[in-house]
C-alpha cells in the first residue's frame, strides 16, 4: 500500500451528488491510463463503477467538462464501486456548466 494523502472526507461527503453516466479517461502515475465509468459526481468527488487496482490514497487525473484536468484521491473502493475526493472543491458555476451538459434533462439536476 502507498502513503498516499491523508484524507478526510466527514463534512464533505454532505455535497449533493448528481447521478451521471460519463466514460471517461484517468491518468495514474503508476497503471498509465485507465478506463472509468463515473455514476455521480459533486463538487467535492466522484463515484466509479468498475474494478481498480488502486490503494486508498492513490491520485489519479481526469477531465471533467467545463473543469478541466482535475486530481483525486481514492477514499475508499468496495467491489465494483470506488470513491474519489478531489484535490480541491470545484468552482459551483463551473460545476453547474458540467451537471447541465451531462443532464440534459432538468429532472435530474438538483437545484442549487
Amino acid at each position: 500500500m502507498s502513503a498516499g494523502a491523508q484524507l478526510s472526507v466527514t463534512d464533505q461527503r454532505r455535497s449533493t451528488r448528481h447521478p451521471v453516466d460519463l466514460p471517461l479517461i484517468g491518468e495514474h502515475r503508476r497503471i498509465g491510463d485507465i478506463m472509468l465509468n463515473l455514476i455521480n459526481v459533486s463538487t467535492t468527488g466522484f463515484m466509479v463503477r468498475g474494478p481498480l487496482d488502486l490503494d486508498r490514497g492513490e491520485r489519479l487525473t481526469i477531465r471533467l467538462p467545463h473543469i478541466g484536468r482535475i486530481e483525486a484521491f481514492l477514499v475508499w473502493s468496495d467491489h465494483d464501486r470506488s470513491g474519489f475526493q478531489f484535490e480541491r472543491i470545484v468552482r459551483i458555476d463551473d460545476f453547474a456548466k458540467m451537471i447541465k451538459s451531462l443532464q440534459p434533462n432538468p429532472r435530474l439536476r438538483s437545484p442549487h
